[in-house]
């Protein structure tokens, strides 16, 4: 696509008049002329302007400054924008991709001030040169954001697309490089993980004439894990019949645990610490396969669209329940209350009834609960050969989502009989991503001196609070949705 090899945000006109406007001095005039011999002696000492693409990595620009990271909003916000109160303006990337089977997950920096308009633009051109009264910047602009945003894969031009308009492939509209006569830098790199990494590399280069710099999909899912649980306050929380609490974890008591990411499949990692841990299991039955066999049964245009569906289902009408064996009796022997899942979706084969016979919420719903309640139910058995007690669940299938969380919760307290936990992350779904981002200096956590990075609070120090979507649960028997035996 030829067009976007341009970057027309300002005229070049503009530009000009400003930069006269700057120098614009009476050399007759004895005041103007001092300031004509200041111009000239700073001019001499002033560094060429930046030339190419800041996203190309350089070793005199400064790293990553996690310190006194912070979520920013309320409670209320999914996948929040990250505070990054002391990075430099001058910060050696702006933007990672974790491109999945499903979705591409993006993280990108931008600076405090949205320029979005062209008088914004326009006026702080001699800020963005770094002149100030004439005079050069000296000194760097702190301050910025991380900012998440995610594309269905198969929608891959729209996210290009939405990379152009904001020119992340050149450095983001806050950089040097969106000057109409920077040139191109066809060394420009994005990092980038996924499988999508490597299937539309060619796309990427051809449209963007950017490279992706592909990592690994593991390091990248634990190195955003760690950066997250490490140094963002109310990042993690709990999720129980619906209340949420948020808990801040000790660094020192954070490894090792258990990370479940849910994809389109899962896997399941075991984290030891910084750049230490081990892919120890994961299951095919994930977020695709809810979203895959929701739209052969549900005609569902979107995974939304079937998550909110199933917020108005009744499984009993679909799954074969305990009291459905014994006459609406419990099997109190071994613990099995009448409402108790027996086989979910057995009550169909016993029915004279053909799909469209069946709502689609109540089977949105079931298979809603069939996924979530495996995944919950690996995750505790994992979690119990290595001895952990804390397993977080990351990915967008859960999508800060009432009735999987509380699924997936009642799992792993059911079968854990309370001892371990399951906990749920803010920025579920950009694990990759961040650590791709992170990835650009490969500076670890333990490098930033973390333990500055936040206030400790220790573990079960909530914070309740925060909206979630979808009702609550509320009596799990009363929704038959306890587990399978």
């Amino acid at each position: 696509m030829a067009g976007l090899r341009d970057d027309p945000i300002l005229e070049t006109n503009d530009i000009k008049e400003e930069k006269r406007e700057e120098v614009s001095l009476d050399k007759n005039k004895p005041q103007d002329k001092e300031k004509e011999r200041d111009i000239n002696n700073n001019s001499n000492n002033m560094a060429p302007p930046p030339t190419g693409n800041s996203i190309h990595r350089s070793g005199s620009r400064p790293q990553l400054d996690l310190s006194k990271a912070a979520i920013q909003g309320n409670s209320e916000e999914r996948d929040p924008t990250i505070l990054l109160p002391n990075q430099s303006d001058d910060i050696s990337s702006h933007l990672a991709l974790d491109i999945g089977g499903s979705l591409i997950k993006l993280v990108y920096f931008s600076r405090h001030e949205d320029r979005s308009s062209d008088d914004k633009r326009k006026k702080n051109v001699k800020e963005r040169l770094g002149i100030s009264n004439g005079n050069r910047r000296s000194y760097p602009v702190l301050g910025g954001r991380l900012h998440f945003v995610k594309f269905e894969t198969h929608k891959i031009n729209e996210c290009i697309d939405f990379i152009y308009s904001k020119r992340l492939h050149r450095g983001g509209i806050d950089s040097h490089s969106w000057l109409p006569d920077a040139p191109a830098n066809e060394n420009a790199i994005i990092k980038a993980t996924g499988g999508g990494a490597y299937k539309f590399a060619d796309l990427f280069k051809q449209r963007l004439g950017v490279t992706l710099d592909k990592e690994d999909e593991m390091d990248c899912l634990v190195a955003g894990a760690n950066f997250l649980l490490k140094a963002i306050r109310h990042e993690a929380f709990t999720h129980m019949e619906g209340q949420k609490e948020f808990v801040q974890i000790d660094q020192n008591e954070l490894f090792p645990y258990l990370l479940v990411n849910i994809g389109s499949g899962v896997s399941m990692i075991k984290v030891d610490g910084e750049g230490k841990f081990q892919r120890v299991s994961g299951t095919n039955v994930g977020g695709g396969t809810y979203w895959g066999l929701g739209r052969l049964l549900t005609k569902c245009k979107s995974f939304d669209e079937l998550l909110e569906l199933s917020q108005r289902g009744d499984n009993r009408t679909i799954d074969m329940l305990v009291g459905d064996i014994y006459g609406g009796m419990d099997y109190s022997k071994i613990g099995l209350s009448a409402s108790t899942i027996a086989s979910s979706f057995g009550k169909a084969i016993s029915e004279n009834k053909e799909l469209e016979d069946y709502r689609p919420e109540d089977i949105s719903l079931s298979l809603l609960r069939m996924i979530s309640y495996n995944i919950g139910q690996i995750s505790y058995l994992n979690a119990l050969r290595f001895g952990l007690k804390r397993i977080f669940f990351g990915g967008f299938f859960i999508r800060g989502h009432a009735y999987t969380m509380d699924t997936i919760s009642f799992a792993v307290q059911f079968w854990s009989k309370g001892e371990a936990q399951a906990m749920f992350l803010r920025h579920e779904g950009f694990l990759g991503s961040l650590g791709a981002f992170m990835s650009y200096e490969k500076h670890g956590l333990d490098d930033l001196m973390v333990h500055q990075l936040v206030e400790r609070f220790p573990m079960g120090a909530p914070y309740t609070g925060g909206k979630i979507h979808g009702p609550p649960l509320g009596d799990l028997n009363e929704k038959a949705s306890k587990i399978v035996f």
